[in-house]
C-alpha cells in the first residue's frame, strides 16, 4: 500500500536512535537547574526520574511490539482505551514535542554562537529536516555517528571531573538537597526531560524490522546505557564542581571541567553540547513527524499530511510541516524555559496515557509485571504535580483546544465533510 511506511531499522539502529533522543541536550543542561532546586539531591531525583522512565519505556515497548504503526502512544492509547485517549496522546505528543524542537534548536544556537543563536536555530532546522527526507536510513546512520561523538564527550567530562583534582567527597554528603523531598521531586521532573526520548523507537515503529522482537530489546537497552552515563556524569559533575557552582551554571558540564586540571578540555564539552543538541533536535523532527503522519492517516489532521515519499518511503509532507511549525516558533520571542516546561507537562501527559494503555494489557499480552505501569502512571502524575502552575495551565488549556478541534474535524469528516 502506499501509506506504508518501509522497514529498514534494526535493533542496533533502533538502539542508536533512542540514544540519539536521550543523549542531548538534557544531560548537558538539566543538571543545573536540578542543582537549584534540590542539590546534591538531584542524584535522588535521577533516580526517580530513571524509575518513571523505565515504566513508560516497559509499557512502550510492549505495546509497541503489538502495534508497530507509526505514532506510538496516540495508537496505544486508540487502541486500548479508545479514540479520544489516542487523540489526546497524540495532540500531546505533537503539540509538546514540537515546542521540544524549538528548545533543542535554541539550545543548538546558544552553545555555538549565542548572539546568533536564532539564525543558526533556524539553519539547524532546515539542515536536519534535508537529513530526514533523504530516508529514515540516513537518519539512523547520522544520529549513530552523533551519539559515538557524543558519548566521547560525555567520557571525557567524566575523565575531567574525577580525575582533575577537584574532587571533594563532601558535596554529595546532604542528598535530602536544599528544597527537600519537593525539591527532588521537582528535579525528577527536570531530569526526566533528559530521559523522555525512548519513545522515538516507539514512533518509529513501522519502520523497524522485526518489531515484535526489536522494539522490547531495545528500549530497555537505550534507556540503561542511558542511565548509568548520566549516573557517572552526574557524580562526578557534583564531586568537582559542587551543587552551588553548578545551580548558578549557564553550561554546568562545561563549569564542572573548568573546577580542575582539565579546563583545557572545555571547549570540547561546549562543541559536544552543540552536536548533541542537534543529534536531539534530528530525532525530535523525525519523532513528530511519524505522529502526525498516523493521525493524519486515520483523519484526525489534514490528509495531506499522510503522504508517504514514492522514493524514500517516508512522510515527507509531514517532515516538512513540522520543520515549518518549529521555524514559526523559532521566529516569534518564545521563551526557552516556558517552552521545556510546556514540553514536559505535554510528554507526561503522553507516556501516562502510556502506562494507562498497558495497564489494560492480558497476561498473554504483556512482558512485564501490571504493577510497573499503574507506578508509572502514579509517577507520570506527580511528576506533573511538580511542574510549575503555568505550565500546567498553559498546556491543559492548549491541549484541550487542540483536541476538541481535531474532534469536530473528525464528526464533520464522518458527516460527509471533506
Amino acid at each position: 500500500m502506499s501509506d506504508q511506511l518501509a522497514r529498514r531499522l534494526t535493533t542496533s539502529d533502533a538502539v542508536v536512535v533512542g540514544l540519539g533522543a536521550m543523549l542531548g541536550a538534557g544531560v548537558f543542561a538539566a543538571f543545573g537547574p536540578a542543582a537549584e532546586v534540590a542539590g546534591a539531591g538531584l542524584l535522588v531525583g535521577l533516580a526517580l526520574a530513571a524509575a518513571v522512565a523505565f515504566a513508560n519505556a516497559t509499557s512502550s515497548a510492549q505495546l509497541a511490539a503489538l502495534y508497530p504503526q507509526a505514532g506510538g502512544t496516540y495508537v496505544y492509547g486508540r487502541e486500548r482505551l479508545g479514540a479520544p485517549a489516542g487523540v489526546l496522546a497524540g495532540t500531546a505528543f505533537v503539540v509538546g514535542k514540537t515546542a521540544s524542537c524549538a528548545a533543542m534548536a535554541l539550545t543548538f544556537g546558544a552553545y555555538v554562537a549565542p548572539h546568533l543563536a536564532r539564525p543558526l536555530a533556524i539553519g539547524a532546522v532546515v539542515g536536519l529536516t534535508a537529513v530526514n527526507l533523504a530516508g529514515v536510513h540516513r537518519t539512523a546512520a547520522v544520529t549513530r555517528t552523533i551519539v559515538a561523538i557524543v558519548l566521547a564527550v560525555l567520557a571525557t567530562v567524566t575523565v575531567a571531573t574525577f580525575g582533575g583534582g577537584a574532587v571533594e567527597p563532601a558535596n554529595l554528603s546532604d542528598l535530602t538537597g536544599v528544597g527537600g523531598w519537593y525539591g527532588i521531586l521537582q528535579s525528577a521532573g527536570l531530569l526526566f526531560f533528559a530521559f523522555a526520548g525512548y519513545a522515538r523507537i516507539a514512533t518509529l515503529g513501522e519502520e523497524v524490522v522485526e518489531p515484535e522482537r526489536t522494539i522490547p530489546r531495545a528500549v530497555p537497552i537505550a534507556l540503561g546505557i542511558t542511565l548509568v552515563v548520566y549516573t557517572l556524569v552526574g557524580v562526578g559533575a557534583l564531586l568537582a564542581a559542587g551543587p552551588g557552582e553548578l545551580a548558578g551554571a549557564d553550561a554546568p558540564l562545561a563549569t564542572a571541567v573548568e573546577a580542575g586540571r582539565f579546563a583545557a578540555v572545555s571547549p570540547v564539552v561546549r562543541a559536544g553540547a552543540a552536536l548533541a543538541s542537534a543529534g536531539v533536535l534530528l530525532s525530535l523532527l523525525a519523532g513528530v513527524s511519524r505522529t502526525s503522519f498516523a493521525m493524519a492517516r486515520d483523519g484526525h489532521l489534514p490528509v495531506a499530511l499522510a503522504r508517504v515519499s514514492t522514493r524514500t518511503r517516508i512522510p515527507h509532507v509531514a517532515e516538512v510541516a513540522i520543520a515549518v511549525a518549529v521555524i514559526v516558533l523559532l521566529v516569534t520571542p518564545i521563551d526557552l524555559r516556558g517552552a521545556i516546561g510546556f514540553s514536559s507537562f505535554g510528554v507526561l501527559l503522553y507516556y501516562g496515557i502510556a502506562n494507562a494503555s498497558a495497564v489494560t494489557l492480558a497476561p498473554s499480552e504483556r512482558r512485564w509485571p501490571r504493577w510497573i505501569a499503574i507506578g508509572g502512571v502514579i509517577g507520570c502524575a506527580v511528576l506533573v504535580a511538580t511542574l510549575p502552575l503555568v505550565s500546567v495551565l498553559s498546556g491543559a488549556a492548549v491541549l484541550l483546544a487542540g483536541s476538541a478541534a481535531i474532534a469536530l474535524r473528525w464528526r464533520w469528516r464522518r458527516s460527509g465533510g471533506r
